[in-house]
């Protein structure tokens, strides 16, 4: 009685270490859930194709996106073709009123910049998307849009950032 006790407890143990190292997911403290089989991330030129443009904006963007992915993931950057891969496009950058007065004039504006990305992912291809994200910050009507960008845009590429690595790595 007491072999079959032991010969099962052994049993069972292998399956659970064959079972845990065959579903094997690579998961770090940013919520990233990436495939121990991706090593490199490429992250093409982001052109702005929006009807207003602001200089800064395409390198800041891509500049975010590859530093958020060399800081909390494993991942290598590529120049082109990694095993994440990502192309996209700043599709609007627009502002307009917020906030009216009582007097029917601005008092809040609000800065929107919108990207499209494709994601491509060549070990897990079902986490690819094609896919617009948008964010905004409202800014005082009395400033000037050129005084306040150099604050505005980096604000919002840090949230426009968040939500593109979520939607590629964080599939929970």
């Amino acid at each position: 009685m007491r072999r079959y006790s032991f010969a099962y407890i052994l049993l069972a143990g292998m399956v659970m270490a064959v079972a845990v190292t065959a579903c094997r997911v690579s998961y770090t403290l940013s919520g990233a859930s990436i495939s121990p089989l991706a090593k490199t991330v490429s992250i093409a030129y982001i052109p702005n194709n929006a009807s207003m443009v602001a200089p800064i904006l395409s390198s800041t963007l891509r500049d975010a996106l590859q530093d958020r992915f060399m800081r909390q993931t494993r991942l290598s950057i590529a120049s082109q073709g990694g095993d994440l891969d990502f192309e996209g496009e700043i599709t609007n950058y627009t502002t307009s009123p917020a906030a009216i007065s009582g007097e029917e004039y601005a008092i809040r504006n609000k800065l929107t910049i919108t990207v499209r990305m494709r994601f491509t992912n060549s070990i897990e291809p079902k986490l690819n998307y094609d896919k617009s994200f948008s964010s905004f910050q409202e800014y005082d009507a009395n400033s000037l849009l050129q005084s306040v960008e150099p604050v505005l845009i980096p604000q919002i590429v840090d949230m426009l950032v968040e939500d593109i690595f979520n939607a590629a790595v964080s599939n929970w």
